[in-house]
């Protein structure tokens, strides 16, 4: 291939053959194709052919992946989306103008129209012989021979495109994801829930502790936010008389990128009134068991080189206890100066910014607990510190009805009973903003729009947020977030710079 030029992967001697058709006065690209059979119908319907042609003619369309020439006959295999088929071409057949135009003009890469009869070689694959063909599209790009492997990852998510084309396996994680999302929705659906869409431009970002991305409106004269969660519209459609809802939502947070972290990701958001925390777990629960279900057929899935148990009930701990019992540290048997104590010796981070128990306790948490949790986990009664919006617990002064589920040392899911107290959803919000202030750029802003729409009334309401990004990762054994999202968010590389970033930095959690 010759070497890329405004920042083009043109092959010339391919831009060459399309000049070489045209003169030889053949129409190039053209706009439509009658396709009648995809290639698994054919496969179905001629599963028992024999080695004799069938008597129906077949018209399939797709990309060439392989030509192999044997002089007077070629073997090739042609594939679309359901999959590949052989072809056979013999000279006989076609003539020597469209053998040689087949032999001199078609490559690897090309996308091709074929109609002919289906028989069964001697090696007994299903095949096409071929009766005539359509040159569909010229690839001006050389395809790779090979695009798998620690070496080529970051080349594989930059051209997704090509890897869609290539790596089968990476094609199906993608199909499953779309499947998911399906279940997830049809679920919901079934069980009385309505999907809405709300704002993603806002003039008040919430929802989350998360830094956001910023942008401007030039006719609004404002700066605006991309959300970092559609929390916060959701829960106005509960006040205003909606009693289930549920957005499937793009995400954004300005925040760094790892193995499961994107700047830009996909969640579902579900608020259901009249129903608390407990209830959310149990809903939670049920959406993942059920799309396992459909999916797999049973309940247990490998994930690395471990075996995710999904089989319900559900592991379920307080914050305090999962602490004692996995990290080893009974918090409210120590005083916060013996805490501080234990945290440097736990190398914990930000050891002397905690100033209560409660605090330590979700600092030794995250830093001891959090990677411990294989298994689907339950993780409830967090600080009232950390979670601005939800409701306070009914029996523990400080703490409050939130939960987090936990699998393979991932968080995939969070919920709570949603504070519907305006008065004190305006405390918490305030508390936020002088964090805020003081430069935790994580810190919610106040809204006070919403403060106001809980004044005028909110039921009593679960909610809970599950990550699908990080769902789908699990359910297609996948350890990183970017094999699961299509175009992941990564640095644009400079002229010259993509070999060698390929070939050093490996993406992360591979």
């Amino acid at each position: 291939m010759t070497s890329p030029t405004e920042n083009t992967l043109f092959d010339q001697t391919r831009i060459d053959k399309i000049q070489a058709l045209r003169e030889k006065g053949l129409p190039m690209f053209p706009p439509t194709f009658d396709r009648k059979n995809t290639v698994l119908e054919v496969k179905t319907t001629y599963a028992d052919i024999t080695h004799d042609k069938s008597a129906e003619s077949v018209t399939v369309a797709g990309r060439i992946f392989i030509v192999r020439n044997h002089g007077k006959t070629i073997f090739a295999d042609i594939g679309d989306e359901s999959g590949k088929i052989q072809l056979y071409i013999r000279k006989n057949d076609l003539g020597d103008e469209q053998f040689n135009l087949f032999n001199q003009y078609v490559e690897r890469g090309d996308i091709l129209g074929v109609t002919g009869h289906v028989f069964r070689t001697k090696l007994g694959e299903i095949t096409i012989w071929v009766d005539s063909f359509a040159l569909l599209t010229k690839a001006v790009c050389s395809l790779p021979e090979k695009f798998h492997g620690l070496k080529d990852v970051e080349k594989r998510y930059r051209q997704r495109y090509v890897d869609l084309i290539v790596n089968d396996e990476n094609r199906q994680t993608f199909r499953n994801r779309s499947r998911i999302v399906s279940l997830l929705r049809r679920y919901l659906d079934d069980n009385g829930f309505l999907e809405f869409e709300t704002p993603i431009l806002q003039p008040v970002y919430g929802g989350a502790n998360a830094r956001p991305f910023t942008t401007y409106h030039n006719f609004l004269d404002q700066k605006l936010f991309l959300r970092i969660a559609p929390e916060l519209y959701l829960k106005r459609l509960i006040v205003g008389g909606f009693e289930q809802v549920f957005e499937i939502s793009r995400n954004f947070r300005n925040e760094g990128v790892d193995a499961d972290h994107n700047p830009e990701f996909t969640m579902v958001e579900i608020y259901w009134v009249y129903r608390d925390f407990k209830d959310m777990m149990e809903l939670t629960e049920n959406i993942v068991c059920s799309i396992i279900e459909k999916m797999h057929g049973k309940y247990e899935l490998p994930f690395g080189e471990t075996t995710l148990n999904f089989t319900k009930p559900w592991k379920k701990l307080s914050m305090a206890d999962a602490v004692k019992e996995m990290g080893g540290i009974d918090i409210f048997a120590h005083s916060v100066e013996e805490l501080r104590a234990l945290a440097h010796q736990h190398r914990i981070e930000d050891p002397d910014k905690p100033r209560s128990q409660r605090e330590y306790l979700i600092a030794f948490f995250e830093g001891l607990v959090e990677e411990k949790l294989i298994q689907p986990t339950f993780i409830y009664d967090y600080p009232v510190e950390n979670s601005p919006l939800a409701k306070r617990h009914r029996e523990k002064e400080g703490f409050t009805e939130r939960f987090e589920l936990f699998i393979a040392g991932m968080e995939v899911g969070n919920g709570f009973s949603e504070l519907n107290d305006p008065i004190d959803q305006k405390e918490r919000f305030e508390e936020q903003d002088k964090l805020r202030q003081l430069g935790d750029v994580e810190a919610q802003m106040i809204d006070y729009d919403f403060i106001n729409a809980i004044g005028y009334g909110m039921p009593p309401t679960g909610g809970v947020g599950i990550g699908i990004d990080r769902l789908v990762m699990l359910l297609t054994n996948n350890n990183s977030i970017k094999e699961v999202i299509l175009f992941p968010s990564m640095k644009t590389l400079k002229a010259g710079e993509e070999e060698e970033e390929a070939e050093e930095k490996p993406a992360e959690g591979n």
